[in-house]
Parts: C-alpha cells; structure tokens; sequence
C-alpha cells in the first residue's frame, strides 16, 4: 500500500513489550519473596485499605525492559535516546530509594518533602546544564507555532520543568494502571512527533517506553498484581521531561500531560484552601480521590481519564 513505517520502532515497542511479561511474574515472585509490600495511607480512602501488602516498587518491570529494549536498538550511549535512558534511570533512582526507605520504616513516609525535593532539584539542574550545552535553550512554543530562546532563563525554566513534572506524576499514580494507561496515550503521541521529526532513535525509545508499559500493565491494572511505586512514577516524570526537552517541546506537557496537571493542581488548590478556611474544596486529593469518593469505580476513574487523555492528545497535535 506504500504506507512507510520503520519497523524498528515497531520492534522496540514488541521487544519492551515482550521482555516486560517475561520478567514481570518473576519480579512479582521476588518482591514477595523479599515482602516488599505496599503500605498504605491512614488517611486514603477506606476501599484502598485491600491493597495492603500488594507487591511494591514494580516500576523495576518496565525500567529492566526500557534499559534491555534500548541497549538492543541504540548502539550510540551519546545518543538522544540513550540521554532519556540516563533520566529513567536517575529520577528512578530518587523513587527507589524513597520505596525502600518506606518499607524499611513500615509506613507510607520515606524520604521527607526536603530530602525528596532535594534530590530532584539536584538531578534536575544536573540534565538542565548537560541539555543546555547540548541542544541550546531554544524551545517551540504551541499555537505561536514559533521558537523562543530562553537563553540565561533556561537552566532554572527546566529545573522547575523537572521538578514539576516528576512530582505530578508520582501524584498521578495513586489507582491501579492510572499513571500507567495515561503515560501510555502521552508516550505514543510523542512518539508519533519524534517520528514526525525524523528524529528516528527517538521515536524507536520512545516506542520501547510504550512497549515496557503495555507489558506492565497485564500486571497493574484493576486488581494490580503489582503497583510501580516512586521508582516508577517518578522515572516516568523524568523521561517524559526530557524526551520533551530533546524534541524542544517542554509546554506541550500542559496539554498532553493536563491529567498530570489536574491531579498537581488539586492537591495544591486542596492545601492553600484548607489553609486558608479550614474547609476542603474537593473530597480528597488527589482528584482520583474526589471521584472515588463521589461513587466513582477506580476503573472508571482510569477509563475516563484515559479517555480525556486521548483527546488532549489529538488537540495537542493542532498546535504543533
């Protein structure tokens, strides 16, 4: 039909795919093994109180099959593709430790808010300085349909970039394959534009990103046999950063990533409000919470948040 497509970006996404439900049931087993179990919050909602124990830290699932996928398709470690690889697997190293300092401490509080924004900011201006010399500080601006140079501006624009992003996705991930089903509709519309750019090592990691989460979501969806924990939702922060960041698209976030935004706000109007009158604006925050608290299925929180994903997705490709 002539219809072009390179097929490495479809055997990255098969391969990450693959390599995830293989090694998924084995990771399961170990984490048990080893009882690293989720521990839930007091405050949560009462329904979430059965997730006690599920196997945490999951997100090593589809971090191994993101790493093995690209080790395979990506021969040059200076490549685009290999500098997302290095921000998986630092962000994923913050949330990591954070998961093993929970467990150790058997409650939900690992690393303190300080110690955590600490070592955001810190990984955060280590990949602000390392793009800066290595793209520029350009980036596009949607809807202008332009590029602006930040210049001096760009170092401390990325770190909050990173900072931002990381925490809305870990605060995202609070329901079985939420993070993950959203994450996916965001990571196949940037692949779609990485390929659009003829950026091709690019579109091939970001098609083994879809790949390695489709794989884990056999394992985390409704009931989760696993949840990914900070180690995952914050590797997925730092990658979907600089994917974006290399693509010099870092404000298509607030559209494409408007869950993630949602899900921020709502937890920042929450504070401030709360603060400020001693009432609550939503039931409970994240907003996930509010809506299950109204009547609302997890299931359906994540079908219509997906839902809503897809079309800011479509929307976002307007403004390119």
């Amino acid at each position: 039909m002539g219809i072009k497509i390179d097929l490495s970006v479809i055997l990255g996404v098969l391969a990450s795919f693959l390599i995830a439900n293989i090694i998924g049931p084995f990771v399961i087993r170990y984490l048990k093994i080893l009882k690293f179990g989720q521990i839930e919050r007091d405050l949560g909602p009462k329904s979430h109180q059965i997730k006690q124990g599920t196997p945490t830290i999951g997100g090593i699932i589809f971090i191994l099959a993101i790493l093995i996928s690209t080790l395979i398709f990506v021969k040059r470690f200076s490549d685009e593709a290999m500098i997302c690889m290095y921000s998986l697997l630092a962000f994923a190293a913050i949330g990591f430790l954070d998961d093993i300092l929970k467990i150790l401490k058997k409650n939900n509080e690992g690393l303190n808010s300080k110690q955590k924004m600490i070592l955001l900011l810190f990984v955060s201006g280590a990949f602000a300085v390392y793009t800066y010399f290595r793209f520029g500080s350009l980036i596009y601006i949607p809807i202008l349909k332009e590029y602006f140079d930040l210049k001096w501006f760009y170092i401390p624009f990325v770190i909050f970039f990173y900072a931002a992003v990381t925490n809305a996705t870990n605060l995202t991930d609070g329901l079985d394959g939420l993070l993950t089903s959203v994450t996916l509709i965001v990571m196949t519309f940037l692949c779609v534009v990485a390929y659009g750019l003829s950026s091709n090592t690019l579109a091939i990691f970001c098609g083994i990103v879809v790949g390695g989460l489709l794989g884990f979501l056999r394992f985390n969806s409704y009931p989760a046999r696993v949840i990914m924990g900070d180690t995952g939702s914050l590797a997925i922060g730092g990658v979907i950063c600089t994917i974006c960041i290399v693509l010099r698209l870092p404000l298509i976030v607030i559209l494409i990533g408007g869950i993630y935004v949602v899900e921020a706000l709502s937890v920042v109007i929450q504070v401030l409000y709360f603060k400020k009158t001693k009432k609550r604006v939503f039931k409970m925050a994240p907003i996930h919470h509010h809506f299950e608290l109204s009547g609302w299925h997890e299931t359906k929180v994540v079908s219509v948040f997906s839902i809503v994903t897809v079309i800011l997705c479509l929307l976002a490709f307007i403004t390119l």
